[in-house]
């Protein structure tokens, strides 16, 4: 071997070291930068204890015309049931859950709010311009009988309008960790709003940690006034209230996405000597109330609570 070839040799040798040194070395640094970015996210539930985890006792399919299904131990989050529930649905008015959620946060029941416009699509209460409630009236105008009128009454007197209302709903499902919903609306108007029947459940038992929440979509009927002392008559769209321990929640529909019904139950269990909630969620269906009978059926003294062991 001449003289040249050994020193192009050891020439290269130490190129090709170095090269793969710093490759190595720019790599290490890039993982540890992508690391730094990840962090811990709280969960927004409350912690979790799954020493019973409950189970259908006896498994069957019920006749069922929706195309999106959960149905949920609200304690533990534990999925009893579901059909296609990570595929995305419009979520029409149960939109009206967060919006609720989102303005219990920056109202105080007694604050008076003022309707901004009179031309409202969809079901409404029947506001006009210019009158004024209060907060807790609107509430119940929206969750009851479903009035896009309240709606957006509440998000056009939010602290930069609706524009900003509808970006905060955003905010706490992001914070909720609803990753496949999306709001463009506070009243489910848009079809563009969307979730799945996962994301809802979990959305749903969320919400009964608020008291005057779970008040409000149990009330069944109810009067209520602007400051004038002008009435409205509001009655309850969901035909299952009262009905097997049913307390709640919202009612939805829109051509685009069907009948759509977001519902809790109690019921006592007698095992552990305090009450329980379900919830029981179904999009796109062809006949909402029908559905969540025959679900509400499946769960009916069905369920059992097994003992986990680590």
């Amino acid at each position: 071997m001449n003289s040249k070839l050994k020193i192009s040799i050891y020439l290269v040798i130490p190129l090709l070291l170095l090269t793969v040194f710093l490759a190595v070395f720019s790599l290490n640094l890039y993982l540890k930068e992508q690391l730094a970015k990840k962090k811990i996210i709280q969960s927004p539930f409350s912690s979790l204890t799954l020493s019973k985890y409950p189970e259908l006792k006896n498994k069957f399919i019920p006749i069922i015309s929706a195309k999106g299904v959960v149905v949920m131990d609200a304690d533990s989050k534990v999925v009893l049931f579901d059909k296609n529930p990570n595929l995305r649905f419009s979520s029409a008015s149960t939109t009206k859950i967060m919006t609720a959620l989102t303005s219990l946060e920056e109202f105080q029941l007694t604050d008076i709010l003022t309707v901004n416009q009179s031309n409202f699509e969809g079901s409404v209460v029947g506001l006009k311009e210019g009158e004024k409630l209060t907060f807790e009236n609107l509430l119940y105008a929206m969750l009851v009988p479903s009035g896009n009128d309240a709606a957006l009454t509440i998000a056009q007197n939010y602290p930069g309008g609706e524009k900003a209302f509808v970006k905060k709903m955003n905010e706490n499902a992001a914070k909720l960790n609803l990753n496949n919903t999306n709001y463009k609306d506070p009243a489910g108007l848009n079809d563009a709003n969307y979730t799945t029947p996962s994301d809802l459940a979990r959305l749903a038992a969320f919400s009964l940690g608020n008291s005057e929440f779970r008040k409000v979509v149990g009330t069944k009927e109810k009067f209520i006034y602007d400051t004038s002392g002008n009435s409205f008559k509001l009655d309850n769209l969901n035909k299952l209230l009262g009905y097997d321990g049913v307390n709640g929640m919202k009612t939805g529909y829109t051509e685009e996405a069907g009948e759509v019904l977001v519902t809790s139950k109690s019921y006592f269990d007698k095992t552990e000597n305090r009450d329980r909630e379900i919830i029981i969620v179904v999009m796109g269906s062809e006949d909402r109330f029908f559905d969540t009978e025959n679900l509400l059926n499946l769960v009916s003294g069905n369920i059992s609570y097994l003992t986990i062991h680590p």
